[in-house]
């Protein structure tokens, strides 16, 4: 839409204030025309930040349920502050669930930019082995189909990415991207669709996209349940691997597909793949080996929190030497000089901003992914996800 000049979106906003131990409110109003933010603290009745311009917060990123952002806070966007945002804004966001197949999970890098292009925005993520029994779960609706056991057969051939989208109109944007179920009538009727590019036929056809905005909520329930347990379990086997972290300003500018492509076309398997949003004290207990060591410590930290990023598992032999030196020297500007064609060089900002995390030592891969992908992230034991020790 059209800026008006006076144009500003208000949001209700809460941010845990670790030292104190509470959790705080304010308005958060932001000023698309300039790109500047203001706070107003709740509780005191005053304001707590004047009018600032930042460039860590858009118009995207605004929506109930996100987080943003602002002045190294990491503020949950809980409410509309006003009617006006909540039409202009909300009205259209919707979330659907994005199935990758097995046979598609190769081209998870190149799914993930299609998505991204679309306007669309990864929210939640997870890579999965389903039971044959979940799988018939998952497509009980078919069951009285013909190809009822074939699709339970191929969905169970391999592991399976799960995604929550979010965006306008995300069940028919993403339905549109995937294209029609036949990847032979894709072929004919939508050539640059996903499933005409990288289907095989109508049961092995790439992904599956909610149909619904009610199905979306149920199978997105069935993947990242709300409340009790985890859903089914992520893939990490914890053995001859290492760990990447696609870092949260990598996740926001869209590069998670490029990234993930370049990683798989240099002969990489990843083998695992979580998304995350880390609390500080989390992202501080797992940086802590820099801790004194590196000056950027504590944007790194800023950096790993601001944000969702994608934990993932690397397998292969060497992999932890092999993988550091694919993503090159940690900053990105040395990394261009004398390692050109390597992640942080093709992808990195700055020393912080350097596009991924990657394992230093190789006995810490296993851990690292480990500190990540053993449990939820609901239970923080007793480094970030899990137990590295």
């Amino acid at each position: 839409h059209r800026l008006n000049a006076f144009e500003r979106f208000a949001f209700l906003a809460e941010w845990y204030d670790p030292v104190a131990a509470l959790l705080r409110r304010y308005q958060l109003f932001f000023y698309p025309r300039d790109g500047s933010v203001e706070m107003y603290d709740v509780k005191n009745q005053r304001v707590f930040l004047r009018r600032t311009k930042t460039e860590d917060v858009h118009t995207e990123d605004l929506f109930v349920g996100n987080k943003v952002h602002v002045f190294s806070r990491q503020l949950n966007l809980i409410d509309y502050g006003d009617q006006f945002t909540a039409n202009k804004l909300g009205s259209k966001k919707e979330r659907t669930l994005a199935l990758i197949k097995p046979d598609s999970v190769t081209k998870i890098g190149d799914v993930l930019e299609k998505i991204y292009r679309s306007n669309l925005i990864v929210t939640k993520g997870k890579m999965v082995k389903l039971s044959g029994s979940q799988a018939a779960d998952f497509y009980a609706e078919h069951q009285s189909k013909a190809f009822f056991n074939n699709l339970v057969q191929s969905l169970t051939s391999g592991p399976v990415v799960a995604l929550e989208l979010m965006g306008d109109e995300a069940v028919s944007v993403w339905r549109r991207v995937l294209g029609p179920t036949d990847a032979a009538q894709a072929h004919k009727e939508a050539p640059q669709c996903v499933r005409a590019q990288y289907g095989a036929d109508a049961i092995h056809n790439v992904g599956h996209g909610s149909d619904s905005f009610v199905a979306a909520a149920r199978e997105l329930e069935f993947f990242f349940p709300s409340t009790i347990g985890h859903g089914p379990p992520n893939t990490a086997v914890l053995t001859d691997c290492t760990c990447c972290i696609i870092k949260p300003h990598a996740i926001s500018e869209g590069l998670a597909g490029k990234i993930i492509d370049s990683i798989s076309s240099a002969g990489f398997e990843v083998s695992a793949l979580q998304m995350f949003n880390v609390e500080r004290a989390n992202a501080e207990e797992f940086f802590e080996v820099y801790k004194g060591v590196v000056p950027e410590y504590s944007d790194m930290v800023t950096e790993l929190c601001s944000g969702p990023c994608l934990v993932l598992e690397i397998h292969g032999a060497n992999a932890p030497q092999a993988f550091r030196e694919f993503c090159g020297p940690a900053d990105p500007e040395i990394a261009r000089h004398l390692r050109p064609s390597t992640l942080r060089a093709l992808h990195g900002k700055d020393k912080v901003k350097n596009a991924v995390h990657c394992t230093d030592l190789p006995e810490d891969g296993a851990l690292e992914v480990g500190s990540y992908t053993l449990l939820g992230p609901s239970l923080l034991c007793p480094l970030l996800f899990g137990s590295e020790h």
